[in-house]
């Protein structure tokens, strides 16, 4: 596999069109980190990090308006590919949204949301946008 954050957010993206309340992608630091972050900011319900024989599986339970039965996630989309890095600085850091949806960057000091590197005057690589 050649891109595994564009692997988990298809996995992710997938799962919500085809409405399962579950997706189970396997797992990686950076993937375990981008869970939180979706956790904490609202767009997922819950999650579960699986230890197994080989590199351990995250359970992702989607999260759905319980009316209308719409998710909370409507888009992910990855800016920073293996074949065109995209890097951000502090004075140029992206609004998703006008400040609607949020941007999960790598920086220095670990991934974090736009916002928080904001907060941290830092910059890094932009690795997705989330609304």
């Amino acid at each position: 596999m050649t891109d595994p954050i564009a692997d988990y957010l298809t996995r992710v993206r997938n799962a919500i069109m085809a409405k399962h309340k579950v997706v189970e992608i396997p797992a990686s630091n950076l993937k375990k980190e981008m869970t939180k972050i979706l956790f904490e900011k609202g767009y997922i319900l819950s999650y579960k990090f699986e230890e197994d024989d080989k590199q351990g599986i995250i359970k992702i339970a989607l999260k759905y308006h319980p009316i209308s039965k719409v998710s909370a996630i409507k888009s992910l989309k990855r800016i920073s590919k293996p074949g065109l890095r995209k890097y951000s600085d502090v004075d140029n850091l992206p609004r998703v949204l006008n400040g609607m949806g949020i941007a999960i960057l790598s920086t220095s000091r670990g991934l974090m949301t736009e916002k928080e590197a904001r907060k941290e005057n830092v910059g890094g690589e932009v690795i997705c946008y989330v609304y």
